[in-house]
């Protein structure tokens, strides 16, 4: 019988517009004693299933091929196919079979076995985050704009593997982290957790960034009932969730979706495009409309199915440019001539606009690392924040250098406002700053014990009050020495001594002030929240600036960052008034050597106002104006 084809998900799908695919590809359960499969395998001579319901005989369960779409289907009838039962696809191309994980797998085995498992659909888990997913919809603004929403973002970036571990070093489950993260992020005043990617990998050391299973929660640390578990909790505990997302690329495992049929499949066919040289993975064929639904579906997958609240897209610069990682004579110039992936930049702006389409609610951050312009802008890549790549770079490398030669190095502080403002920027103080000899945050401080813990509360007070949103890497907040490793927990033992506790004890308030505060995120693409009182003290490392609100709110943040106090100092301001303290960074609470910072009035000078204060040593003082 003839079939519609604009109702067909086969046809759709070679379209590049079925951004449901897992619902139709994969094992999907048809009768009470039968299971559908599908897969694409375009150029393969034959599919067959194979499983522990057959003794993984490569050739007794054939699939069929329905016409041109290359889709392979076929039905096992099986009443002892169940839940976690393991099967592949045997595909077969010019006498050569390989045995293939299923894409769509929903569940899977993990590192060195590689089986796709089956799982119940009738299963879905009974979400108790109502309050949660209602209160996001604050996160909706009209097509028409440009910004992120005016609420404070504060993101703790979690590796879930090394976070925390069993005494004898095995990794906790979904489970225990659902009873422990949860009350810690809350704890210390963080809006949002960014997983590192949680689709299945089977090595470790790729941080989960070399994806085969795209649809399957590792199961390293349990079902993905267990890990819709720990999600519910933390939206429970009214805390966002971001995942790590990797459409640029996926590895060389035999098992994955590497020449998938036999042929390249999901990557590129010219060898010009198909692969990442220095990371040894393969580059999806972005410009092949398979490949876009396959992808954009899965994205889709996570906010439908997971009720994820963002996706933070990796590698993107990897996507855009023809000539990244590759040396001249090893890239092809586009159509005009240049080294834009058009195909790249025609898949994001199409897969943002599903996202705001299916989900307005949610977002998506590009870990963008050039110049690219207009990342964040509709009518550009269309997403919602962008890495601020080049303040992380900038401050980064200001850390090291000695105080005595900072002022040589003052604009590494100051240059980002030129820019801030022209896209939705997130700061990052990520995974990949902390790790491979980069040295852990608190390492990259100059100075003594003392002066490291120091250097890095005033860093973390300019983060903090820096225009943008933000993300800290676990560890960061309690002063990890050592640089971080995927294989062990986080050197939570750390914070039995002082001086990481009181470290530890800042970053709390330190969270606790900026969510309190609407002047620190209300305005994070203009001016209106933003006033230079001191931007060119490059002698003396100091720093002075205000943050507005629209109610009239008025914050002043005066940063230190010699190794000298000023027990008077004088910081131009924008009016008369009382300036209260409301964080002293040199507390001897926080680990300081105690300084006190009294209230003080501000008075006329020069034309306009000034304020006397006392600036410690390595320090951040924060006021509040008192009219």
């Amino acid at each position: 019988m003839e079939r519609n084809r604009d109702a067909v998900p086969e046809y759709l799908f070679g379209q590049g517009t079925n951004f449901q695919a897992y619902k139709y590809f994969g094992a999907h359960r048809s009768g009470k004693d039968e299971v559908v499969f599908r897969v694409w395998a375009p150029h393969a001579d034959a599919v067959c299933l194979a499983g522990d319901f057959n003794g993984w005989n490569t050739q007794s369960h054939p699939l069929q091929r329905w016409d041109e779409t290359g889709v392979w289907t076929g039905v096992l009838h099986d009443p002892f196919f169940r839940d976690g039962s393991k099967y592949k696809f045997a595909v077969t191309k010019n006498g050569n079979t390989v045995m293939k994980a299923d894409p769509f797998a929903f569940w899977s085995e993990n590192q060195s076995q590689t089986a796709s498992l089956f799982l119940e659909e009738s299963g879905h888990y009974e979400w108790r985050d109502e309050a949660h997913m209602q209160d996001r919809k604050k996160l909706i603004l009209p097509l028409s704009e440009d910004r992120a929403p005016s609420v404070p973002m504060n993101i703790y970036e979690v590796h879930l593997g090394s976070w925390r571990r069993t005494e004898d070093g095995r990794y906790l489950t979904y489970d225990d982290i659902a009873r422990e993260l949860p009350a810690y992020v809350r704890e210390m005043g963080y809006t949002h957790v960014e997983f590192l990617p949680v689709a299945e990998h089977p090595l470790d050391a790729s941080w989960g960034y070399q994806v085969c299973g795209y649809y399957a929660p590792t199961s390293r640390f349990g079902t993905p009932g267990a890990f819709k578990y720990l999600i519910d909790e933390l939206h429970r505990n009214g805390i966002g969730v971001i995942l790590d997302w990797v459409p640029a690329h996926f590895p060389k495992d035999a098992h994955g979706l590497y020449m998938f049929d036999g042929t390249p499949t999901y990557e590129y066919e010219d060898s010009r495009k198909q692969s990442h040289p220095s990371w040894g993975t393969n580059c999806f064929d972005l410009g092949k409309t398979q490949v876009q639904s396959f992808l954009i579906s899965n994205a889709l997958y996570w906010l439908d199915e997971f009720h994820v609240d963002g996706l933070r897209v990796d590698a993107v610069a990897s996507m855009l440019y023809l000539d990244f990682d590759r040396q001249p004579g090893q890239w092809a110039p586009n159509d005009e001539g240049g080294n834009i992936n058009k195909e790249a930049v025609w898949f994001l702006q199409k897969m943002n606009r599903a996202v705001r389409e299916f989900h307005p609610d949610c977002m998506t951050i590009a870990e963008e690392s050039t110049s690219y312009p207009d990342v964040t802008k509709k009518h550009g890549l269309g997403f919602s924040m962008k890495w601020c790549m080049g303040w992380m770079n900038d401050t980064l490398s200001y850390l090291p250098v000695d105080p005595l030669f900072r002022q040589y190095h003052h604009g590494k502080l100051t240059f980002s406002m030129v820019y801030v403002f022209g896209e939705s920027y997130c700061l990052p103080i990520s995974h990949d700053e902390v790790v491979h000899l980069k040295k852990s945050l608190l390492n990259k401080s100059f100075g003594d014990y003392d002066a490291r813990f120091a250097g890095t509360r005033t860093f973390l007070s300019y983060m903090m009050t820096h225009p943008g949103k933000k993300l800290l890497f676990m560890g960061c907040d309690f002063g990890q020495f050592a640089e971080w490793n995927e294989a062990k927990s986080l050197d939570w033992h750390l914070l039995d001594y002082p001086m990481h506790r009181m470290l530890h004890d800042f970053v709390r308030d330190l969270n606790m002030l900026y969510r309190s505060h609407k002047s620190l995120w209300e305005f994070e693409q203009s001016w209106d929240g933003f006033r230079w009182d001191l931007a060119n003290d490059a002698q003396q490392n100091v720093l002075a600036y205000e943050r507005m609100s629209s109610d009239g709110e008025k914050l002043l943040v005066c940063l230190n960052f010699s190794g000298q106090g000023y027990g008077e100092y004088y910081v131009p301001v924008s009016e008369e008034g009382t300036y209260v303290p409301l964080l002293n960074s040199d507390e001897s609470r926080y680990g300081g050597r105690g300084w006190l910072i009294p209230e003080a009035r501000s008075f006329p000078a020069d034309g306009g106002y000034k304020l006397r204060t006392t600036l410690p040593a390595l320090s951040a003082v924060i006021y509040a104006l008192k009219k």
